[in-house]
Parts: structure tokens; sequence; C-alpha cells
């Protein structure tokens, strides 16, 4: 067996690819890479105790759109 990796930073090119691999009925699996630093984790992990204490309140989806919207 061999493994081939192919790094895609766009979703086209991905569609266009998995449709081909689906029509040889390739065996494949895909996987989302998420690189974020260690200060990013520990970033993330310091808002959600916030969250969970009650100090950072959600907005909903809406109102976060439209507010980076107007940037």
């Amino acid at each position: 067996m061999t493994t081939l990796t192919v790094n895609i930073g766009n979703e086209q090119p991905e569609r266009v690819l998995l449709v081909f691999l689906n029509s040889l009925k390739y065996d494949y699996k895909t996987e989302v890479q998420h690189d974020i630093s260690d200060a990013q984790k520990k970033e993330i992990l310091r808002r959600e105790r916030d969250f969970e204490a009650g100090k950072i309140n959600a907005e909903p989806w809406e109102e976060v759109r439209n507010r980076f919207s107007a940037l």
C-alpha cells in the first residue's frame, strides 16, 4: 500500500479530486489540520473558562457577522 498526502488550500480542487477518487473507487480518507500555536490554544481555553464562569456572553451569529461586515 502507498500513502499519498495532498495539501489542498481551496474547496474547488478538493471537490474535483474527491470526484476523481470516487470515480476510480479509491479508498481514501480526508483530514483537516488546524494548525494553531500554543499561545492560541491557551487563549481559546482561557476564553472557554471565562465563558463558563459567566465573564463572557455569547451573541447571536447575525450580530457578530453584522459587526464584522461593517469593518
